[in-house]
């Protein structure tokens, strides 16, 4: 569904992502896990073609999308929901979860999908004529995710969703997001929480200063290998990665 080959990006003379290449698999749930620093949202960013992609290819549904504007992308199914919420304080919630149906063609469905958004988020349809700045961070985090959603996209790019919450909101949040797959929606989660991570993830990549360095289906996953490999501690013993790293 979603390739991405030998990328390099990174903001102006400054390169962060080298060579990297993952997968994405229709209807699976993707988790890139790393220390601060690695890439991560770099990664996300490209792919929204929020920054230009100097090298390689990134390929939706076949696609390449490497080097197209970012508001065309919503049109074509790829909707990001970003570190830190980003909503707009000033707009109601519903006014917010409507910026979510941008692309024309999900505009005539805009209230059948705001129904099914409120059926995710009960909590949302309790708020809805309520500002969007007067919700918790956890709320926030919910209606950033509806937005998103609002789009229909084929591939959901979800950037640092657990970020500020506390561990009760993180676990509903999470709950959500194994909601999500168990519907088929296909996702590409960025996540500093390895261990709720893998709990929900179908695949798992490790980057680490701008590339790949560790790939495995989650279910197979060593969680404390996983971990000597994230903080880069000496280890005699590396986990095998399922494929070539990429």
């Amino acid at each position: 569904m979603l390739d991405i080959d030998n990328v390099r990006t990174g903001y102006g003379a400054i390169n962060v992502l080298w060579d990297l290449s993952l997968k994405v698999q229709p209807g699976s749930l993707t988790v890139v896990v790393g220390p601060n620093g690695a890439g991560k949202t770099t990664l996300l960013r490209a792919v929204m073609g929020l920054l230009p992609v100097t090298g390689g290819d990134i390929r939706l549904g076949g696609q390449s999308i490497a080097r197209q504007p970012t508001w065309s992308l919503p049109e074509q199914g790829l909707a990001m929901i970003p570190e830190g919420r980003m909503i707009f304080k000033d707009m109601t919630v519903e006014e917010n979860l409507a910026m979510g149906a941008f692309p024309g063609s999900r505009r005539p469905r805009l209230a059948s999908n705001m129904e099914r958004i409120y059926g995710l988020f009960p909590r949302l349809k309790e708020r809805r004529r309520q500002m969007a700045g007067a919700l918790s961070g956890g709320e926030a985090q919910m209606l950033a995710m509806g937005r998103g959603l609002m789009a229909e996209p084929r591939v959901l790019l979800i950037d640092e969703p657990s970020l500020g919450l506390s561990p009760v909101m993180t676990q509903e949040i999470f709950a959500i997001i194994k909601s999500l797959k168990q519907q088929g929606v296909t996702m590409l989660l960025v996540e500093q929480n390895t261990r709720m991570a893998l709990s929900v993830a179908d695949r798992v990549y490790l980057m680490r200063g701008g590339k790949v360095i560790f790939e495995q289906a989650a279910d197979q996953v060593d969680l404390a290998k996983l971990h000597d490999l994230y903080f880069a501690r000496d280890t005699r013993e590396e986990p095998e990665s399922s494929g070539q790293p990429a």
